[in-house]
């Protein structure tokens, strides 16, 4: 892994669950790893539920753009992180693979998503702990 590692969030429509964990990533990090996210079929726009349990967190994602997932993504990131899309992430030999099992927060409502975020942020703190080296 390069001095700051690349971190890829990847899910089907890139504004739900991926932009929350890049969201988390962005913020937990403090800027020691570079933060990409994608989607196999990204929608139109961000879940607005999506920007309003991370806006509770003080994250602010409204800003972002759901982006279609492209191999040179996978090509320039470390460690991929994948959350429902399944086999559509090209897979390339030495970097760190991760499938994220977590519930699709499309179409739900503010209660069933914070869930789904805190378990990402979890999921995020415990990422960070493994990539980056410990400052003293």
């Amino acid at each position: 892994m390069s001095e700051k590692p690349t971190v890829l969030f990847v899910c089907v429509h890139n504004a739900g669950r991926s932009q929350m964990a890049a969201g988390y990533m962005t913020a937990l990090s403090q800027g020691r790893v570079e933060v990409l996210s994608a989607g196999s079929a990204p929608k139109d726009q961000i879940n607005p539920v999506a920007i309003e349990a991370m806006a509770e967190e003080g994250i602010d994602i409204a800003g972002n753009v759901p982006k279609i997932l492209t191999t040179e993504a996978v090509q320039e990131s470390d460690v991929v992180i994948t959350m429902g899309c399944g086999d559509t992430c090209p897979i390339f030999p030495g970097k760190r693979y991760e499938d994220w099992e977590l519930a699709d927060p499309a179409g739900q409502g503010i209660d069933s998503v914070r869930p789904i975020r805190d378990e990402i942020k979890a999921r995020i703190e415990a990422l960070l702990a493994e990539i980056l080296p410990v400052t003293v």
